[in-house]
């Protein structure tokens, strides 16, 4: 398995069908493994928050979620594969749960929604043995209650669905505790199989643009967070690429 620099980021050089396979080789070894997805938010984030860069930096699989994080590494002459889109990997384990016997475990989002992906996968995959599952909710003084619950469920896939950096520390601290062989955070995935709301058309999602999709329906909540984090990231990109070139001047001389 390849892995670049980008920019301070390690990444790895996966399509989906190679994460998968990579993930299944945890889950035959029973070697606890931490995901981590990439995309422009949480690359910016990472640079500010050394704890988060830690913790992404030493994830035993690291992918790109986000067709800019793509064109960047292309564009930096360190070309990655292909955005692989959290949801997307999400649905491609349930199909491998629900084929091969994982047992996945649900952690994240409110009661009712939570409860509405169980049942919606229970129904589309008979054959599918859910470990367990858990609302996103709770004080900081129940974590290990939780930890605990979750291993005692004994889980092959943990699946961890709240927003970032909160999932990855949570991750990081617990792990050692649950013992789960693959653990993945899925961010507002849950959100979208309960249809609570709507993922951007292929289309968008392959131009790059389901950041502007998701801004427009949350606009007030998004629109900050967007305007400057791909501002920033720009900057960087083009900073990057510069030195780039200035070094390939300074080489060619």
């Amino acid at each position: 398995m390849s892995r670049i620099d980008f920019i301070g980021c390690p990444i790895d050089c996966l399509d989906i069908t190679q994460t998968v396979n990579q993930i299944e080789s945890h889950l035959i070894r029973k070697k606890t493994c931490q995901h981590v997805a990439v995309n422009v938010s949480k690359f910016i984030e990472m640079r500010k928050n050394i704890k988060l860069h830690s913790i992404i930096t030493k994830c035993d699989i690291i992918n790109a979620d986000g067709m800019p994080v793509v064109w960047a590494s292309r564009i930096l002459g360190k070309p990655l594969p292909e955005r692989i889109a959290g949801i997307d990997l999400f649905q491609k384990l349930i199909k491998l749960c629900a084929n091969k016997g994982y047992r996945p475990f649900f952690f994240g989002a409110r009661e009712a929604v939570v409860k509405k992906v169980v049942e919606k996968y229970n129904k589309l995959f008979p054959e599918l043995e859910i470990a367990g599952y858990r609302n996103g909710y709770f004080a900081e003084r129940q974590e290990e209650d939780i930890a605990n619950m979750i291993s005692d469920s004994r889980p092959d896939i943990l699946f961890v669905a709240f927003s970032s950096p909160m999932k990855e520390e949570f991750l990081k601290k617990w792990m050692p505790v649950m013992k789960v062989a693959f653990c993945m955070g899925v961010g507002g995935t849950f959100d979208v199989i309960a249809g609570r709301t709507k993922r951007a058309p292929l289309w968008m999602q392959n131009s790059g643009l389901e950041w502007f999709y998701r801004l427009c329906q949350e606009p007030r909540r998004l629109w900050k967070r967007y305007a400057l984090t791909n501002f920033k990231f720009i900057l960087i990109v083009m900073k990057e690429y510069l030195k780039m070139k200035r070094e390939s001047l300074h080489n060619s001389k």
